[in-house]
């Protein structure tokens, strides 16, 4: 009897290495996913201990979490090119190498090494967001929704993670807050390590340079379609009513009487149940995979809904913090998702993804000090409110136009 491997043999093997290949690519973004926000939202519960520490004013203080936002809005037009030219899995290997490097270098006692740490976390994060949903577009087509989904609601859950061990860890040692900033390094050198093959891979196949990018297929730019600034209008306002409530709302909570501690439990709350908006709209956007418009109105009531709660019931803030938590959390899935959903090939998801990107921080790093400002000259916290329904209308108008069935340069029949 012959050992030779028969035809069905050859493609079983096939099968499961491309299964494999696709498993491994598969936890490579997961844990990418994992290290976006974790580097950001550690700063927050330390950040009495980093003034302390190094004698900052609240301006310079604040500055840990703006910066990084602001190098998203700067740095996010021009990473596109960057894939373009070097390929999306070096662009991504080389950022999760920069993060881990900011990561390392932001806790050190060295002069200065704070900014220059965090100006590093900014621009390797900003790569990271963009570089992301094309290669979902490219990778896993039809998947890439429901995908999207689930990496969000991993890094969600490992921001919130990153925000409950930030104490304990600087208690552990008399490294303190150094510690707490620094040990996340260690997962984005383990992300390095689950990606390198993917990269190896796609390194033996995929060309750059002028040849490959002559070769390219033509595509219309987003910044000069209605589409594309649908799109980013869309993005901006959905990221500017975040981080807004992720800096406002506490105050808010404690001039209505809270305390501290529970205003700090409500915005926890906040982010938690924002994962479960992840999920389910990621699921929903491979029922409705040409039209979203469904999708994007079962979210947008209820950012009115917890807004107008908070108005006239403020004391049942948790309540209106879950409410406008799970649209967050869909919203900004959808918004991912919609980048490569209105693509029509992966070089144009990456560029809709580092215009609205662009936009979208530049608003969100603005939006909460138009708030403080505004809150400042008034007096109250209604006002700002109000100030955030508005918002929440420019947000529900881009996005039924954003989630239309089109494509970048006009209607397609799918």
């Amino acid at each position: 009897m012959s050992d030779a491997n028969t035809p069905d043999d050859h493609l079983g093997n096939e099968r499961r290495m491309r299964l494999g290949r696709h498993g491994l690519a598969l936890a490579g973004i997961l844990l990418i996913a994992a290290n976006l926000r974790t580097g950001i939202t550690v700063v927050g519960p330390l950040l009495g201990n980093v003034r302390d520490d190094l004698g900052l004013d609240s301006v310079q203080a604040s500055m840990l979490i703006t910066i990084p936002v602001l190098c998203f809005a700067f740095f996010s037009p021009i990473v596109p090119s960057i894939a373009s030219r070097f390929g999306m899995e070096r662009t991504l290997f080389g950022a999760l190498a920069l993060l881990a490097a900011a990561l390392i270098v932001r806790p050190l006692p060295i002069e200065n090494a704070i900014w220059a740490g965090t100006v590093m976390l900014g621009l390797a994060i900003g790569a990271l967001n963009v570089v992301l949903p094309g290669l979902l577009k490219r990778d896993f087509g039809t998947q890439a929704g429901k995908l999207t989904g689930i990496y969000s609601a991993v890094q969600s859950g490992c921001a919130g993670l990153a925000s409950g061990l930030a104490v304990p860890i600087s208690q552990a040692t008399d490294w303190g807050w150094r510690l707490s900033f620094g040990v996340w390094a260690g997962l984005a050198l383990i992300a390095m390590g689950v990606f390198w093959p993917q990269l190896a891979a796609r390194g033996k196949h995929e060309r750059t340079g002028p040849i490959e990018l002559a070769a390219r297929p033509k595509m219309r730019s987003p910044w000069g379609s209605a589409l594309g600034w649908q799109l980013t209008l869309f993005m901006g306002s959905q990221s500017a009513l975040f981080y807004t409530l992720l800096t406002w709302w506490p105050s808010i909570d404690e001039a209505n009487g809270f305390s501290a501690a529970e205003a700090g439990m409500h915005q926890s709350m906040f982010q938690i149940i924002g994962i479960g908006g992840n999920l389910i709209v990621g699921a929903l956007i491979a029922r409705w995979a040409r039209d979203q418009r469904p999708i994007l109105l079962m979210l947008a009531p209820l950012p009115l809904i917890g807004l107008i709660g908070q108005l006239n019931f403020p004391e049942l803030s948790l309540v209106w913090n879950l409410v406008i938590g799970v649209s967050a959390g869909g919203t900004i899935v959808l918004a991912l998702a919609l980048f490569g959903l209105r693509a029509t090939n992966h070089y144009q998801a990456a560029s809709i993804s580092g215009m609205a990107q662009s936009f979208g921080y530049l608003l969100a790093a603005a939006c909460p000090i138009i708030v403080g400002a505004l809150h400042d000259t008034t007096g109250n916290w209604d006002t700002v409110l109000y100030f955030l329904l508005g918002l929440q209308v420019v947000q529900i108008t881009s996005g039924v136009l954003a989630s239309r069935d089109r494509l970048l340069g006009g209607r397609v029949a799918r």
